[in-house]
């Protein structure tokens, strides 16, 4: 396993994030604590959850399936960067959602109940809040960190103007600020490379990709028409729209040799401060075959290829001004 810095922080990270979504509700306990033990075995390290996953089993389910795991001991929860997130609304009462001082720090001590845990690796903001001013924000991560319930603060879902804001606010507070930013970005969804990438690279932002397969369309969809019958029908519109490009794109993966997962976790990798895509199984196949990615190294040629089928962006202002 290879790992990173998460960020400009000197938090080591494996380059692939176990997302755990689907536990709880998609993914039996026992099953996802088998995932998370074949995670620690192949030196993964980094997992990422949120207060509101659980959905049909409840919000917090799937954190509490996390806090089993850990607590069985054997060193699972040392050797576990944890990453949770705050922000959606966890009950009908008005003080229950968003980033206020008050909700961050009761939210907090939630998920540490949840999780069966001491304290938060790194304490994620679900969303951006513009109506909760960054000194109220970073004044309760301060209260947190002083505590030792967080260790590092990050955000998902920010514009690069949102990133540059929090952590200026943060510096001014001498608070070390963000170091972790949650995009969607794959080669299907490139509009992060416009202004959040740059500015991400520009205030040592480690950026963690959510999505990293467009919901399974770079995984083969088209070639795969045995499978998942149900997804299929689910994408069918997307795929129909996006048909050309995922023929050139598993026509060029089958000319490779390589896997249209494996291709779209790699030239993840590839990315300029990408720090770990991450990764969100639902059984314990699909994260084995995750694994495989990184042994993935393209070529030139290869990454050329690629943004032919599915162009990217320039860096703003470049990309639309002379």
């Amino acid at each position: 396993m290879e790992y990173t810095h998460l960020g400009r922080s000197g938090l080591s990270v494996s380059r692939l994030c176990l997302g755990t979504m689907n536990f709880g509700w998609k993914t039996e306990e026992g099953d996802a604590h088998a995932v998370m033990d074949r995670a620690h075995e192949a030196g993964v390290n980094f997992f990422d959850t949120a207060n509101v996953y659980g959905f049909e089993a409840g919000k917090g389910r799937t954190e509490e399936v996390l806090g089993t795991w850990f607590a069985q001991g054997g060193g699972r929860r040392e050797r576990t960067v944890l990453a949770t997130k705050v922000y959606g609304s966890m009950s009908d009462w008005p003080n229950d959602t968003f980033l206020s001082a008050r909700n961050l720090v009761r939210s907090a001590d939630a998920s540490l109940r949840r999780l069966q845990t001491d304290w938060i690796d790194l304490y994620q903001f679900h969303h951006v809040d513009l109506a909760t001013p960054w000194d109220e924000v970073w004044q309760a991560c301060e209260t947190l960190v002083a505590q030792g319930k967080v260790v590092y603060v990050g955000s998902s879902n920010h514009a690069a103007w949102h990133l540059v804001a929090a952590n200026e606010a943060a510096a001014r507070r001498g608070s070390l600020g963000l170091v972790s930013e949650q995009s969607h970005y794959n080669l299907l969804t490139r509009h992060v490379e416009l202004e959040v990438l740059p500015a991400a690279r520009r205030y040592g932002i480690g950026v963690i990709p959510w999505s990293p397969l467009a919901q399974g369309l770079l995984a083969g969809v088209l070639g795969d028409q045995e499978g998942d019958r149900r997804h299929l029908e689910r994408n069918r519109a997307r795929i129909e729209q996006h048909r050309p490009a995922l023929q050139a794109y598993e026509d060029s993966c089958r000319d490779w040799g390589l896997a249209p997962a494996d291709v779209a976790l790699a030239w993840l990798l590839h990315q300029d401060g990408v720090t770990a895509p991450i990764v969100g199984p639902r059984t314990l196949e699909q994260f084995e075959g995750s694994l495989s990615a990184l042994d993935v190294r393209l070529e030139q040629a290869q990454l050329d290829r690629l943004d032919e089928v599915f162009p990217g962006y320039r860096t703003a202002p470049e990309e639309y001004a002379w």
